[in-house]
């Protein structure tokens, strides 16, 4: 299966580079795949198991293939020789130099808090979030907590789809206050578009971490990031409690695809046009941290 999105940068539509694209198509599209996804793919033994292995420098072997098959422009990196990364998570997890991901600081500018493929609503029903078109899931089921839901009712909703050549650092989209994180635990299911269309609820089903910021523009906002198939741990590495400035690191994803979703009130923000349109025609859109997907209502 081919995976296509919206390429914002150059404005035409690319086909995906899939990491284990075959893999994946035979782990959630066959039988045999299926009993071993749901027997222990999907549980946190294999992806605590695998993510270890890749802080072992056995691991960085692996680099020089991923850098060339993904097409990562390692120019961007603050480490630019892959010779310099102790083991692949140390690769994976790589900081980008600043000029590398420019943060749009006006303050009337929401701006994404990672790279990835990006969808987004206007005016969600809290009881009928879109997985994909024909596959919905509840608020409540997502956070847990039905009275936090119901407070989004007719809000909007971002997700943000990091594939592993993405990235995999994730920063606040204002500036404002971040509360604790709140642990959810639940299983590891990959986010690629197959498995989206294959498992039911599956954001709900994954292994995730939310925090609740109370940013300066766009008041309470949900922060949520979702783990998948191979991650070892979601790191936080923001102080609780403490002011943070727009665009500040908010922590990051060890190896494996992942997803962070954006909750924002009732008449909170505009999404740009684009992006709504894009997500409307069912496509996703790529697009980079730190870059406008909206504007302050």
């Amino acid at each position: 299966m081919s995976v296509y999105y919206f390429d914002r940068e150059s404005g035409g539509k690319r086909k995906e580079l899939v990491a284990g694209a075959k893999y994946l198509q035979w782990l959630y599209a066959t039988k045999t795949g299926s009993f071993l996804l749901h027997f222990l793919i999907k549980r946190k033994l294999f992806s605590s198991f695998y993510g270890r292995l890749q802080d072992t420098s056995l691991s960085r072997h692996k680099i020089k293939r991923f850098v060339t098959e993904l097409e990562i422009d390692m120019r961007e990196a603050e480490r630019e020789d892959i010779n310099m990364y102790r083991t692949f998570n140390d690769f994976f997890t790589r900081k980008l130099k600043p000029e590398a991901r420019p943060i749009n600081k006006d303050p009337r500018v929401l701006i994404s808090p990672a790279d990835g493929r990006l969808l987004a609503w206007e005016n969600i029903q809290s009881d009928k979030l879109l997985q994909v078109k024909g596959m919905t899931y509840t608020l409540a089921d997502l956070l847990q907590d039905k009275r936090l839901a119901d407070s989004y009712e007719q809000g909007a909703c971002v997700v943000i789809r990091l594939n592993p050549a993405d990235y995999h650092r994730f920063h606040f989209p204002d500036s404002g206050i971040p509360a604790q994180s709140v642990k959810i635990k639940g299983k590891y299911y990959s986010v690629n578009p197959l498995a989206l269309k294959r498992i039911p609820r599956l954001y709900c089903e994954n292994k995730r971490e939310l925090t609740v910021f109370n940013s300066d523009n766009f008041g309470q906002m949900l922060l949520m990031e979702i783990g998948a198939t191979c991650v070892g741990s979601i790191v936080q590495t923001y102080t609780p409690g403490k002011y943070t400035l727009k665009g500040s690191e908010k922590g990051y994803f060890k190896f494996g695809g992942s997803t962070i979703i954006l909750f924002l009130p009732k008449n909170a923000v505009k999404i740009d046009a684009d992006l709504l349109q894009n997500t409307a025609a069912g496509s996703e859109t790529k697009i980079k941290m730190g870059e406008q997907i909206g504007l302050k209502s």
